[in-house]
């Protein structure tokens, strides 16, 4: 009988114990997507496998929740935000950078917090972030010029945490905090108590440094600053004129980072110096512009670099957090750090040392013709893996489309200088390729470490940039306001919201109805101070100048009203400066076609171990360009994949709207999901109770444009 009771006593403590294991294994995999593209090591992959290549044609619809923020009538958002979900808690953002806190399982909302107290928001945000000491649980995330620090259950702001709550980003930077604009793109990442942050800035003259700075996650306190435009006595000063330190701009960190916390690194990506496209005024190679950077975490200490562009004058910013990957090489596991860029290569780094582990060679490339620029001669090319972009064009690679004139595109070619990769910026107009807009984009690649792959999707898309002379006289003589503003539009605005104002990009809004959706208040605002990627113009512009375009931008004859003086009515109204007017303008036929061949958006799949590609497949389709018994032409998109365990990627991001799953070993597509608009975001995967669900953030419509967040799941 003793023995009996002993055996029913063991056996309740197996069941129970099992049972304990189990939740505790469920609630780690809550914790499966907690961060930013899944991890420290920006891996965007997953090990859950519930969904897989067998079962994945059944995926449906769990729950949606629409945001509602936005007034009906408004324009439709777009959130580029990754959701993180924690402990069952799904943490995102809308497009106007409300944070959410929503029930994973059942998408019921828990809180919300508005940063912008009810005034128009601004973004794009792709994610915020958690910390967590105990039981104090916070979400940190950025909004405006602003870092916040929220109680992760209850959504209010944490008094203790800088002043009230926030910290202001503009302060610290070397220029007067009250006439910098700046912001964070992509979230800060967490080492032990830490959030490393990086600034989106404009891509302006002026612009602010792009500093590096480390933030104690409780107090706020400001724990230590890496100057990425070295200052006198810092490594790399002697690559700029010894005054640069006082007024070059940028060389900033919005695409994110990774951290090694064993090796306590933060691996950190680097943008160009400002200006992009004329460098006249920052002679040499422009440290740490365009650089791989790796930090010491607690401290902020060097320890190595790699500067994949030289003295930029291509706006080749490096585009996305980089992978943390382990591989085999020569029959060893390699911890390395994996940078792919806007210029189509892939350079794999020891993440202790810095040295590649494939050859790298510096090759000479085209001289500037500009006056005052020395464009760097030569340039960093890895011999392996191949380049994942074209790199070069020739007249047989462009296009004829039916009702398209031929020969006008040919002589648009002829016309343009072009020399091959790192032609530098001209008065008469250059031809690059990869533009700003082509390889890969701030989505990344997802690494699976079961069989060393990286999976990513690059852009195709030849650009014009020219050069010419811009100053606070420009073009008044004889015109109108309005036309004065029309003018000013065309230098400064046409790149990114369209020559007529109709934009077709979704980062970037149309702006003929804007006098219908905004007061002259609020559209004079947009133009001082900046919005989401808009860099600010309230110094840089004259108020005449601003009145204007406010003029052209409202339809009217006269301004709606009067503008204080700004900075740039201090100025000498003769001094000129160089910059680029058609900046990322595409290269299009006279029907506004692609003049390039496709395909214009491609899937990869790379084996780190041996350098080659598995596979490559047009990604996305433009019905109205594919000819009969051809491939798909691909779409050119910014969000990158994510890849599981379950043998599957998930991607979104073209303008089709689609959500695809395709098989990770031969890139077939398994399942796609018409969505009511573009999901411009990375997705997300997660479990809660056994159950994987997949969720994605998809932008407004005109029916709901505060767009929404949906999740997938099995039957």
């Amino acid at each position: 009988m003793q023995k009996s009771a002993t055996s029913i006593c063991k056996l309740t403590l197996l069941i129970l114990t099992l049972t304990m294991a189990g939740c505790g294994s469920d609630k780690n995999q809550d914790r499966s997507w907690s961060v930013y593209k899944a991890d420290e090591n920006s891996s965007s992959y997953s090990s859950l496998d519930q969904i897989n290549t067998s079962n994945v044609k059944t995926l449906q619809t769990a729950w949606s929740y629409d945001f509602g923020d936005v007034a009906a009538g408004g324009r439709a958002g777009v959130s580029q935000s990754n959701p993180i979900i924690v402990d069952g808690v799904m943490y995102t953002t809308s497009a106007r950078v409300i944070v959410y806190a929503l029930d994973a399982e059942t998408g019921k909302k828990i809180w919300s917090y508005d940063p912008f107290d009810g005034q128009e928001g601004s973004g794009p945000v792709r994610a915020v972030t958690y910390w967590q000491k105990n039981d104090d649980k916070r979400i940190i995330f950025s909004a405006g010029n602003y870092l916040f620090a929220l109680n992760a259950t209850t959504g209010e702001l944490v008094p203790s945490f800088g002043d009230n709550g926030r910290i202001n980003l503009n302060v610290g930077l070397r220029d007067d905090p009250e006439k910098i604009s700046v912001a964070m793109t992509s979230p800060g990442i967490v080492y032990k108590d830490l959030i490393i942050t990086g600034l989106r800035l404009p891509d302006v003259y002026d612009a602010p440094p792009g500093y590096i700075r480390a933030y104690d996650c409780k107090t706020g306190k400001l724990v230590w600053t890496f100057h990425t435009i070295p200052h006198p006595g810092e490594p790399g000063y002697e690559t700029w004129p010894k005054d640069a330190y006082k007024y070059a701009g940028s060389a900033n960190n919005w695409a994110g980072m990774s951290v090694d916390s064993k090796r306590g690194i933060v691996y950190i990506p680097l943008g160009a110096p400002s200006y992009d496209f004329y460098g006249a005024d920052r002679t040499g190679a422009n440290l740490y512009g365009n650089s791989l950077l790796a930090l010491d975490a607690a401290t902020g200490k060097y320890v190595w670099h790699y500067q994949i562009v030289h003295h930029d004058l291509w706006d080749y910013d490096l585009p996305a957090p980089p992978n943390l990957v382990t591989i085999k090489k020569d029959g060893k596991p390699v911890d390395a750090v994996v940078q792919l860029t806007k210029h189509g290569f892939v350079f794999v780094f020891d993440r202790q040392t810095g040295k590649s582990l494939f050859p790298i060679e510096e090759r000479k490339v085209p001289v500037s013709n500009m006056p005052g620029e020395h464009a760097w001669p030569t340039q960093p090319f890895p011999l392996k893996p191949a380049p994942y972009s074209r790199q070069h064009i020739t007249e047989a690679d462009l296009t004829n489309f039916p009702g398209a004139d031929h020969e006008a595109t040919l002589k648009r070619f002829r016309s343009l200088r072009y020399e091959g990769m790192f032609t530098p910026p001209d008065q008469k107009g250059t031809l690059v390729l990869p533009g700003t807009l082509g390889g890969v984009e701030w989505g990344g690649a997802a690494y699976d470490p079961e069989t060393s792959m990286l999976y990513f999707k690059s852009n195709d898309s030849p650009e014009i940039q020219t050069i010419a002379k811009v100053g606070n006289n420009q073009a008044t003589t004889g015109l109108d306001v309005a036309t004065h503003g029309r003018v000013i539009y065309q230098t400064h605005c046409a790149s990114c919201h369209g020559a007529d104002r109709e934009s077709d990009k979704p980062a970037y809004p149309s702006l003929t109805d804007v006098a219908r959706r905004m007061k002259p208040e609020q559209i004079l605002s947009k133009i001082q101070k900046g919005a989401g990627v808009m860099p600010a113009f309230g110094s840089s512009l004259t108020s005449e100048q601003q009145e204007a375009v406010l003029t052209y931008l409202s339809d009217l004859k006269q301004s709606p009203l009067k503008v204080a003086k700004s900075e740039a009515d201090k100025e000498d109204t003769s001094k000129e400066r160089l910059m680029n007017i058609t900046a990322y303008q595409p290269f299009l036929d006279d029907q506004g076609n692609p003049a390039l061949r496709p395909p214009w958006g491609t899937l990869h799949a790379l084996n780190l171990a041996t350098g080659e590609y598995e596979w490559q497949i047009p990604y996305g389709n433009k019905p109205k360009y594919k000819l009969p018994g051809m491939p798909d032409t691909g779409q050119d998109s910014k969000p990158g994949p994510i890849v599981t365990a379950g043998g599957l990627i998930f991607i979104a991001g073209t303008a089709d709207n689609l959500f695809r799953a395709f098989d990770k070993k031969a890139g077939k597509m398994l399942w796609q999901k018409k969505l009511p608009a573009i999901a411009n975001a990375i997705p997300s995967t997660y479990q809660i109770k056994g159950k994987q669900y997949v969720a994605l953030s998809v932008a407004g419509t005109e029916e709901n444009p505060s767009g929404s967040i949906m999740v997938f799941a099995l039957p």
